[in-house]
């Protein structure tokens, strides 16, 4: 039996399958369908025509727009039906068209989305992908399966993110863009085969990191340019050179696993 709040306010058109959860002063609009283990948390609006299936959990203050598909199966041959999860965070904004799938068995079971992110219109987020806050994908993004978006990351409209790629905190992705290889922290890639083109300084300074900080990352990023070893060897020198946190997350990013590589400086 499902659970719906008395204050739910749900459209007669639409239609709420058996065991779906609803919170209290939830929307959802004419012709949609909530399949049976979705969890609507308080205050989520679904507009008309969204279909939320799948293990799929939606956090507080999150509005769904029409015509979104959330929560099906993985667009991967290698899904055979196992049980797998979508969990969405707080106030998010999915807008029309998004396509979002549950995980896989083989990329660890949750496909999971933070909070306050906006989805523009065609945006997909594929299985297993882990997107952080305040990330926004612009119209018709692609973020294929396996993918780790970390928080305040912007992606331009109609660019592709490789499987298995890690794109670090404060990013940002030029429009039109095919990203194949990680991105490090507050980096500006952009072109049609994606290059690292320097530091995303207006993002930066919007954010209000202090001056020290930016001068620090600056050179910390010519350094990165130029040296004897490799990438990583250089980028673990910055430790003894520089003391800043956002040079240090730059460090972590560069020395922890990666399945692709990284964009480098030029």
């Amino acid at each position: 039996m499902s659970t719906i709040h008395p204050s739910a306010r749900i459209h007669p058109s639409s239609v709420i399958e058996e065991g779906a959860v609803i919170g209290a002063d939830v929307e959802i609009g004419p012709f949609c369908l909530i399949g049976p283990q979705v969890r609507l948390a308080d205050r989520v609006v679904i507009k008309s025509h969204a279909v939320i299936t799948g293990d799929t959990e939606i956090g507080e203050d999150t509005t769904v727009f029409q015509f979104a598909s959330i929560g099906e199966i993985p667009q991967d041959l290698k899904f055979k039906g196992e049980k797998t999860r979508l969990v969405i965070g707080k106030r998010n904004r999915i807008r029309e068209y998004v396509t979002m799938n549950t995980g896989t068995e083989g990329g660890g079971g949750v496909t999971r989305v933070g909070d306050d992110c906006l989805l523009m219109a065609s945006a997909h987020v594929a299985h297993d992908a882990q997107i952080g806050d305040r990330v926004i994908l612009v119209n018709s993004v692609a973020v294929a399966g396996h993918c780790v978006i970390e928080d305040d990351v912007i992606i331009g409209g109609l660019s592709g993110i490789h499987q298995w790629v890690r794109i670090g905190q404060g990013a940002i992705v030029g429009a039109l863009s095919m990203v194949t290889s990680d991105v490090l922290p507050h980096a500006l890639v952009q072109g049609p085969r994606a290059e690292l083109d320097g530091l995303n300084l207006v993002g930066l300074k919007r954010k209000g990191v202090p001056r020290d900080d930016i001068n620090q990352l600056r050179a910390a990023f010519q350094m990165l340019k130029q040296g004897e070893g490799s990438f990583k060897d250089r980028a673990q020198r910055l430790t003894e050179d520089f003391d800043s946190d956002y040079v240090s997350r730059m460090v972590a990013f560069v020395m922890a696993d990666s399945d692709r590589g990284f964009l480098t400086p030029k």
